[in-house]
């Protein structure tokens, strides 16, 4: 339940949620040079990955952390927010989390100590509700705060859901609506409803664990989780990786509520325009700014992507909203080389 706050913790955030990620040409030229390799590293920075998997044994570990500034003025919000955010890159690898550290970033002086104990006990509850353990973790002062955590889970190593898996022929399926992005930029603005801004959080604090099983039973190989570099950055790095082209309809994406207006009205978040100058001359017919705004809009928390045959399509949406998820099939997978184009065009 949200509490009435002291300060808005937005107000000391320079961005949004995922929105504060590195842009995309600015990470790979700082990666460049950097591919580790080892026989038992299965996963590593190569392919663009939403986490590292290493075999042990039988096994596979899956580790990846995530961490951001305030989102949303909630502090119990937030932490919430930020922990599934964090555990939704094992999912999108098809696994199961065990153990993880917090990560803050806190400015004691501003903000106090209860405020902190809100967004651990935000982190708290995404971990009871996901089943995995918070064990520890690492802080520092910092004007600006941040959270998030570092993840720990398994994963069958013959059943890996990863970037290089999207087949041709492969039918694409969104878990979640897009929109975060925008709402929460027009939440920090003053543009956005209490209603706008209560479904963006719905939408972010639902895990992806579901949408794991799912894709998993439907037989997918290829899956990514959409977080900050939209579904265009990151559908077109899945097809970079797996050396296929997608074809995306902008019509069949799903929104969440007044996302289209906000950002109509201006509420666009910086990262967008980061994200496509990163996806740069790879897309194709997407030809209006508010479709290339909307299909780039920076995600937290985002749904899960994947790929299944046309046969596992319709039970794979049904076990989806039977779940209590708002999936749509928004387009499929051809052979090529990398490149989105719209089903429109």
């Amino acid at each position: 339940m949200a509490q009435t706050l002291p300060v808005r913790l937005t107000e000391y955030s320079h961005g949004a949620g995922c929105g504060c990620k590195l842009a995309p040409t600015i990470l790979a030229e700082a990666l460049a040079g950097f591919a580790p390799t080892h026989p038992d590293l299965l996963v590593g920075p190569d392919t663009g990955d939403d986490a590292a998997v290493w075999r042990f044994g039988d096994t596979g570990l899956v580790l990846t952390t995530d961490f951001f500034t305030p989102i949303v003025d909630d502090a119990r919000a937030w932490g919430r927010i930020a922990a599934t955010n964090a555990v939704s890159d094992v999912y999108a690898m098809g696994g199961t989390p065990l153990l993880a550290l917090n990560l803050v970033a806190w400015n004691t002086e501003a903000l106090g100590v209860d405020l902190l104990r809100e967004v651990l006990a935000g982190g708290a509850d995404a971990a009871a509700a996901a089943g995995f353990v918070v064990a520890g973790g690492h802080s520092i002062e910092d004007p600006e705060p941040k959270y998030g955590m570092a993840v720990l889970g398994t994963v069958d190593p013959t059943r890996l859901l990863t970037n290089s898996g999207f087949r041709a022929g492969d039918t694409l399926v969104l878990s979640k609506p897009l929109g975060v992005g925008i709402i929460t930029t027009a939440a920090k603005r003053g543009m956005a409803s209490e209603a706008q801004l209560a479904d963006a959080i719905d939408a972010m604090t639902t895990l992806n664990a579901d949408a794991s099983r799912v894709a998993l039973e439907a037989g997918a190989t290829g899956a990514t989780d959409i977080t900050g570099f939209g579904l265009l950055g990151h559908l077109t790095r899945a097809v970079r990786s797996s050396g296929t082209d997608a074809v995306l309809d902008p019509g069949a994406v799903p929104l969440l509520a007044g996302t289209r207006e906000l950002c109509e009205a201006g509420a666009v978040p910086g990262g967008t325009g980061r994200n496509l100058a990163w996806v740069g001359d790879a897309i194709d017919g997407f030809d209006d700014d508010l479709t290339r705004n909307l299909l780039a809009d920076p995600q937290t928390s985002g749904g899960l992507l994947f790929g299944v045959s046309p046969d596992e399509l319709d039970g794979a949406l049904r076990a989806l909203e039977a779940a209590g998820h708002r999936p749509a099939a928004v387009g499929r997978i051809e052979s090529g080389s990398g490149r989105v184009r719209s089903a429109r065009a």
